[in-house]
């Protein structure tokens, strides 16, 4: 039989400054997380860590500072157009894709990745190799979406209606490409069958104003997939354009998605 061939990652298309734009405005809105959760993993100095899906790169460069000079930070991506600047020496940039990227096994103190296994359908093969690359005492820490808790708590009702629209599309489209768009829903029972060590979880459901940072980066990126909504048949152009007003409302309450952040220690 043959193999069907993965689809592509659903950002493929966009263009370099609207998805540097993009990956830029979620680092605005999820770093400080990102951060407070990896101190709390108490990343130090000599450190080797993995990031996993290093985007823009403002984690890597913040776990290249953390660890200093005697650590080291892999920052391995699928496409690394945006880690071509002038990097940090303790910093090194790996194009590949985490289920069969040439790394040791049990070669890092931290794993992380944010956003990343939502996007692959084989994710049992990619958590897989996540777990492999840690070592034994080392610690993990993965934050996904679940966009089954979108939901529109105030503003027009042609708007609210046009937000429902669009996430069902979403719903349709993660589906049709054979990836759950509820993800980070399944990181406790995951964290939890990997027999892993002092285990903890954050479910962030932030209801956020239109006009917000989430809300802004929400509409840019319904509009970079416009055409793929559209094409399920749950969303129209004109919900494309209400969603991006109702985005762009202060008056607009919302949850766009819940964030799921799972930490634990591989036994040593």
């Amino acid at each position: 039989m043959t193999a069907i061939p993965p689809k592509p990652y659903i950002f493929d298309e966009a263009q370099h400054d609207t998805e540097l734009a993009r990956l830029q405005a979620l680092e605005c809105v999820f770093d400080a997380a990102t951060q407070r959760c990896l101190s709390t993993l108490r990343v130090a100095p000599g450190f080797r860590c993995l990031e996993v899906g290093a985007g823009a790169g403002s984690i890597a460069k913040w776990l290249s500072k953390t660890v200093g000079a005697s650590g080291h930070v892999t920052a391995l991506d699928l496409n690394t157009r945006f880690l071509t600047q002038p990097l940090p020496e303790n910093l090194e940039v790996l194009e590949a894709d985490i289920r069969t990227a040439p790394l040791a096994p049990a070669s890092f103190d931290l794993v992380h990745a944010r956003f990343v296994l939502i996007h692959v359908p084989a994710w049992g093969e990619a958590l897989a190799a996540l777990f492999r690359a840690l070592k034994p005492g080392g610690c993990i820490l993965l934050e996904e979406p679940d966009f089954s808790a979108a939901r529109a708590f105030s503003g027009p009702t042609e708007l609210q209606a046009a937000f429902t629209n669009v996430h069902h599309a979403i719903e349709t489209m993660f589906r049709a490409r054979g990836m759950d768009y509820a993800f980070g829903a399944r990181l406790p029972a995951l964290f939890v069958e990997q027999g892993l060590q002092h285990v903890s979880f954050e479910n962030d459901a932030a209801i956020v104003p239109g006009s917000s940072a989430h809300a802004r980066m929400m509409s840019a990126s319904t509009r970079q997939l416009a055409d793929k909504y559209i094409a399920t048949g749950h969303a129209s152009h004109s919900d494309i354009e209400r969603y991006s007003e109702f985005a762009a409302n202060p008056d607009c309450l919302a949850i766009y998605h819940a964030t799921l952040r799972a930490m634990a220690q591989k036994p040593a």
